[in-house]
């Protein structure tokens, strides 16, 4: 949907979801994890039981994508765009091409989060580079698709987009990189700041939908184009505080769990005894002398 609820639902999905893996990557660097941990989802749901462990995240990928698919092709309600070539023109033209675009780049999410669910029910030593393919391919997608979604726009649409084509590229990069290694902390780094950076770049193109200003962004002006360029590197910024923010509520988090969890254990320490102690000996010999005086 290139409209502003199309790029608030996608941009709100997706900051939500680089929230929740920023706070995955912040866990596991205070809890020094090999790797960070996905939340699982109930064994029990609905009344009916899994046969493999589902995450959160996995689930999320398929649905969120599945539901921008038929408000693609079916919002505002009314309009039908699941035709994609018009038979009624002798022509044959192609029909509805920002749809079929935004359809595609959906679908290949719903791939990622199926590679996801595949990766974690069989927990084999290739689940990972699955999973961590499946997300690098969407993401080059992303990117491929944006250059084309370009073509016959104004200057500040195509510099709007080439500037989220940037975090996307840089993300499937990253991604790339940890199929082969996942567990370098340096890049789960990388690509919490580029997923944040992505999503609020996305909820700033709502804002050129609907200016807070309550004028118009204008493509034929130098001035405007030019601060679109420094909105983005704000954007950089912005990334970077978010991230640090999430590192710090995790960090209270943890230690507030570590400390609950130590004093726990200090008042529920089981007594130790030896056998060797003088006290143990000691109430043994009394035991014995009093079942020999029975």
């Amino acid at each position: 949907m290139g409209s502003f609820e199309g790029h608030l639902l996608s941009g709100s999905g997706l900051l939500l979801y680089s929230i929740y893996y920023s706070s995955l990557m912040s866990l596991a660097l205070l809890q020094k994890q090999r790797m960070p941990k996905h939340l699982l989802l109930p064994r029990k749901m609905l009344g009916c039981r899994l046969f493999f462990p589902v995450s959160y995240e996995a689930v999320v990928k398929v649905v969120i994508p599945a539901f921008a698919i038929l408000c693609e092709y079916y919002y505002p309600l009314g309009v039908n765009h699941l035709m994609m070539i018009d038979w009624k023109d002798p022509r044959r033209l192609f029909v509805f091409k920002d749809t079929w675009q935004h359809v595609t780049m959906f679908g290949f999410f719903i791939l990622s989060g199926i590679a996801g669910i595949v990766s974690q029910a069989k927990q084999a030593s290739w689940s990972v580079k699955l999973e961590r393919t499946g997300e690098a391919l969407a993401f080059y997608v992303v990117a491929l698709l944006m250059i084309a979604h370009i073509e016959n726009k104004s200057v500040l649409e195509i510099r709007v987009h080439l500037l989220f084509v940037l975090p996307a590229f840089l993300l499937a990069l990253i991604l790339t990189v940890e199929i082969w290694v996942p567990d370098n902390a340096p890049l789960w780094v990388l690509k919490s700041w580029m997923g944040l950076v992505l999503s609020t770049w996305m909820l700033q193109i709502c804002e050129m939908y609907i200016p807070f200003t309550g004028q118009p962004w204008r493509a034929d002006n130098p001035t405007d184009l030019a601060f679109v360029t420094i909105f983005f590197c704000w954007h950089l910024v912005l990334g970077v505080t978010l991230l640090i923010a999430i590192y710090g509520l995790c960090s209270l988090w943890h230690h507030h769990y570590s400390s609950w969890t130590k004093t726990l254990g200090a008042r529920y320490q089981r007594c130790l005894m030896e056998s060797s102690s003088e006290e143990l000996e000691k109430l043994n010999a009394e035991a014995v002398a009093q079942d020999g005086g029975v």
